[in-house]
């Protein structure tokens, strides 16, 4: 009634009523179906992440023994792999993942929303396996789609913009160029995401601190290349010059 998402305890406290109301359904209910996903999200949503793990792999599991339709498989994936990323079983994760990407690349075209969806949980994974240069060049070539056809001010396009800018900072090999990138993808997103979202919005949160930190990894680096500027110049005999 109030058009809000349900989160945390809310949803969690949902999906449990939901299950009870209808887990004596047989399984070939499409109601049933609808309500361990429910559980499953509720769980994950209020950060019971183990309690989540066998209901969305229950749930999957039963979905591809019904023969379920391939874009309700593809969002049990997605979940079941977002529950794997926070429980820290990252390469579960980026094979559930890659699949998801690869079969919505497939069906629904590279402009989709899912498409940009799956792209974005890709690179994400990607990241936290410090694969940085495969996450560069998976929203290198997802992430200008994205904004022409979502616009620079989506929650996703600026979602996608703070994955690559930390695949850029975070590299250890990481070039003077790519932080300068990295500084200016995320100062923008940043500008766009206060003006869309407000200072209170979570996401909002999340690129403050990428800011803070690709603005000092710049600064870091630009102090190492005067330092070693002057010290060149210090060691210049007269004729060097």
């Amino acid at each position: 009634m109030c058009e809000q998402r349900y989160y945390g305890a809310v949803a969690c406290a949902l999906g449990w009523a939901c299950w009870k109301t209808y887990v004596g359904r047989p399984e070939t209910d499409y109601v049933l179906r609808m309500a361990i996903g429910n559980l499953g999200n509720g769980l994950n949503d209020a950060g019971r992440h183990e309690d989540a793990l066998p209901v969305q792999e229950a749930d999957l599991s039963m979905l591809r023994r019904l023969g379920a339709a391939a874009e309700v498989i593809l969002v049990a994936q997605s979940n079941l792999a977002t529950t794997y990323q926070c429980l820290g079983r990252l390469q579960e994760a980026l094979l559930l993942q890659r699949d998801v990407y690869s079969r919505c690349l497939r069906v629904d075209g590279e402009e989709d929303g899912r498409t940009f969806i799956a792209a974005t949980s890709c690179a994400n994974s990607l990241l936290d396996l410090k694969r940085f240069e495969e996450a560069k060049s998976l929203l290198r070539k997802t992430a200008p789609v994205a904004r022409r056809v979502l616009g620079d001010s989506e929650k996703l396009t600026l979602r996608m913009r703070l994955i690559y800018t930390k695949a850029l900072y975070e590299d250890p090999g990481a070039t003077l160029d790519d932080l300068r990138e990295a500084v200016t993808t995320i100062e923008d997103a940043d500008r766009i995401a206060r003006r869309v979202l407000g200072g209170a919005h979570p996401l909002v949160a999340q690129i403050g601190p990428s800011l803070r930190n690709a603005r000092a990894a710049l600064a870091a680096r630009e102090g190492d290349d005067v330092s070693s500027v002057c010290d060149g110049v210090a060691a210049m005999t007269p004729g060097d010059a």
